[in-house]
């Protein structure tokens, strides 16, 4: 008997349950995409430096997961296999979240003599820390569902995940402009930092105090260890190949979320950035003296309210389709519902580019948080049954090197052609930070033409 057969039905209470953690880990990395390109700009860091230092999420995903989701297919405590993962990812990338902004200031204990770089160079290491963290909880996260959700709900259950995805971003991106349009209160980034980290910390430590994983009978639980310590004992690339020969939908789907991710991954590095420096005409502020910049102060404080207001919007969309979303991929099949949803998050960043004005822009981030939807669900539903049980960390391990690899792409060679693309606007020197929409949308179009290749059980 599998474990499948043990697996009981959740109702929909118990996954929104299940996904208050998730809302926290969100919560966390909607910060650290909105805040931390401004952050660096202000300690130095050009367009090129920028994305070399967010290859701290590709990079720590790439070593990380696989690692972390391994060694969780082969953790078997009181606790449950994933919770300490979830537990302990939380509490230290807290600890980095409310470090992250203070950077500067804790350069300056080091003395008054301190490389001009020092305050980067701490930033950057806390966020590295902040990312690992991140990934060391998500892989696990993912895996609760197939170790503990029967396969008939795997999609609506990854669509909970959605859900609190787009809620925890929801939340975090539109908290600072509420507070202002409200209060006339301008949250500092220092306080929305540590607001992330609280959040992060509260919502793994419901999950990790509510939720009960699966316990195996004991000769499931043998099983379980024997394909786990089969899959630790294999090298790292002889597990890559097994998982990716298992089926050859796996090949595919793999390569859809690799140029999907390519895709998401320029616009929300970059999104930022290109609402200050495009919409709202701010120039490159690295290369600009400290009394230059404070003329543009107003100018980059509005334009990061609203740049945050178009990620509460994008997020707010992915928030509400995402179980409708289950739902047609149920009747339709999840490979046409995820094809469209890319084409339309294509469109949006064509309208980004071409059209450059706030109502094009925010009416546009709403279309793409279609596409965000459903990446965040429909290919791992599709993947999950091709999991073996007892793999399930591996699994998802492995499956995120193609979230995380195709991120290193457009964190050196995307990050160094806008760094190279250079204008002058107003007198001032500016970066096409638009050419990173025009990139994104050749790689979801490539990425929906794929999907379509797949071969599910209702063609």
């Amino acid at each position: 008997m599998s474990c499948e057969d043990n697996l009981r039905k959740f109702s929909y209470a118990q996954l929104l349950n299940f996904c208050i953690g998730f809302f926290g880990l969100q919560f966390a990395w909607q910060m650290r995409i909105i805040l931390s390109g401004p952050l660096t700009e202000s300690l130095g860091a050009s367009p090129l430096l920028y994305g070399l230092i967010w290859l701290a999420g590709p990079v720590t995903g790439i070593v990380v997961q696989p690692i972390i989701g391994a060694l969780s297919d082969n953790t078997f405590t009181k606790f449950g296999r994933r919770i300490p993962y979830l537990f302990f990812g939380a509490l230290f990338g807290s600890i980095g979240l409310i470090l992250l902004p203070k950077s500067e200031f804790l350069g300056n204990l080091l003395g008054s003599n301190m490389p001009v770089w020092l305050p980067l160079f701490i930033a950057a290491i806390f966020i590295w820390m902040i990312d690992a963290c991140v990934n060391a909880a998500q892989g696990p996260y993912r895996a609760l569902i197939p170790d503990n959700i029967q396969k008939n709900q795997h999609a609506i259950a990854n669509s909970f995940l959605s859900f609190a995805i787009g809620l925890g971003s929801v939340v975090a991106a539109g908290t600072a402009p509420f507070l202002k349009w409200a209060f006339n209160y301008q949250m500092s980034i220092d306080a929305q930092f540590t607001m992330a980290g609280v959040a992060f910390t509260l919502g793994m430590l419901w999950t990790c105090f509510t939720f009960r994983e699966q316990i195996p009978s004991k000769e499931q639980m043998m099983e379980q260890k024997l394909e786990a310590k089969k899959t630790v004992s294999k090298s790292f690339i002889e597990n890559v190949k097994e998982f990716l020969s298992s089926s050859p939908e796996v090949g595919k789907i793999c390569t859809i979320q690799f140029f999907a991710w390519i895709g998401l991954m320029s616009m929300m590095i970059f999104f930022t950035q290109y609402v200050t420096h495009i919409l709202y005409q701010v120039p490159n502020t690295a290369e600009l003296s400290e009394a230059i910049v404070k003329t543009f102060e107003g100018s980059i404080v509005e334009s990061q309210n609203f740049a945050s207001i178009c990620f509460a919007f994008f997020n707010l969309i992915c928030f509400v389709i995402a179980i409708p979303i289950a739902k047609m991929a149920e009747a339709n099949g999840n490979k046409r519902v995820h094809a469209v949803s890319l084409l339309l998050m294509m469109l949006a960043y064509l309208l980004i580019a071409l059209m450059p004005n706030k109502v094009t822009v925010f009416a546009a981030m709403g279309l793409a948080g279609i596409g965000w939807a459903s990446t965040l669900s429909l290919p791992f539903a599709m993947l999950s049954k091709y999991i073996k049980e007892g793999t399930e960390g591996s699994a998802m391990g492995i499956f995120n090197l193609f979230i995380s690899a195709p991120q290193v792409l457009v964190c050196t060679l995307l990050a160094w052609f806008i760094n190279k693309s250079t204008f002058t606007m107003n007198g001032y020197t500016n970066n096409h930070w638009d050419y990173a929409f025009l990139f994104g949308a050749i790689m979801l179009i490539i990425s929906a033409f794929i999907t379509m290749s797949i071969k599910e059980e209702n063609d």
